[in-house]
């Protein structure tokens, strides 16, 4: 009688294929916050901030229920945990979801209407850069004053960005808009680095926060004596929700979840690269000086966050 052996799979081959799905998650993240900045800009020319921004929490909250929903019937059942305790374990993820979500994207559209887009964009998208220097710094890196040496290029980047080298005057935009953008880049850097951390699934920590943005924004309109009518920016409004924020944060939330090696942290630098190449193909145009500055940022991006997979790898 031949005896038959039942193998389970190995933790490397269940590495592997998390880390697999990561990259997928973390790919179609990127594609959907490519396409941000451009239909951002588009619905900016017409429309209140105010109003572009509600309709985003609106096709992002619409995204997360949805999400929610079908998770609870898929039979995820939450676990019992004791009243003090389940008290401080939903404070942090609703912190961490409205500092994440909400801070991120308002903070990121004032800037979008505050300065040139292009510009905005590429400040905004230097939290990749933050991430990596946080984790490698904090995970004590093998060649640490090389890494300072090229994180120190990225934000000299991000001042030759911010100069935008014309009639070699700095601030294009005002004051406010550019620190939105850094803020903006400060509050993604603190959510790519906190989520992957909590027990909450990521549905359960977004739902909440859009919520509170669909609220808030919805203030905001009532504030500036917004004017609505049904077009095609409804339908675009809805799209930057449902898209860029809603399934873009759901992806990059899941594939950090999912994250083994830390390659996900070099897919991100591929979105800086994916919305500029968009809004230059849209008629947006940078200066020679805030071009360097670009090359810089990206590239400093792409070198920081190969060496900290790198990094993880050996570990």
């Amino acid at each position: 009688m031949v005896k038959q052996e039942h193998t389970l799979p190995s933790r490397s081959a269940l590495g592997a294929s998390g880390s697999r799905s990561a990259l997928v998650f973390a790919v179609g993240a990127v594609a959907l916050w490519a396409t941000n900045a451009l239909v951002g800009k588009s619905l900016l020319a017409s429309h209140s901030v105010s109003q572009v921004q509600f309709l985003q929490f609106v096709g992002a909250a619409l995204v997360f229920a949805l999400i929610r929903l079908i998770g609870r019937h898929g039979g995820r059942r939450r676990m019992p945990q004791d009243n003090g305790a389940g008290m401080s374990a939903a404070l942090v993820p609703f912190a961490v979801g409205i500092i994440g979500l909400v801070g991120t994207m308002i903070l990121q559209y004032v800037a979008f209407a505050s300065m040139p887009v292009i510009e905005a964009n590429l400040v905004a998208y230097t939290w990749p850069l933050m991430v990596a220097a946080a984790i490698i710094v904090l995970d004590r890196p093998r060649r640490p004053a090389l890494l300072g040496i090229t994180a120190a290029l990225g934000f000299v980047g991000v001042a030759l960005v911010i100069s935008g080298g014309r009639e070699q005057s700095w601030f294009q935009g005002n004051l406010a808009g550019y620190l939105a953008a850094f803020g903006s880049a400060l509050c993604m850097a603190f959510y790519s680095i906190v989520v992957g951390r909590l027990a909450t699934s990521p549905d359960r920590l977004l739902l909440p926060s859009a919520l509170v943005g669909v609220a808030l924004t919805f203030l905001w309109c009532v504030h500036d004596g917004v004017a609505w009518d049904i077009g095609p920016y409804l339908l675009a409004g809805l799209y930057l929700g449902a898209g860029p924020m809603g399934l873009g944060y759901y992806f990059w939330s899941r594939a950090l979840k999912l994250d083994q090696g830390g390659k996900v942290a070099v897919v991100a630098y591929l979105t800086p690269i994916a919305s500029t190449l968009l809004l230059t193909l849209s008629g947006e145009r940078l200066t020679m000086t805030a071009i360097a500055g670009a090359v810089l940022v990206i590239g400093s991006c792409i070198a920081v966050g190969i060496e900290g997979s790198e990094a993880e790898n050996h570990a």
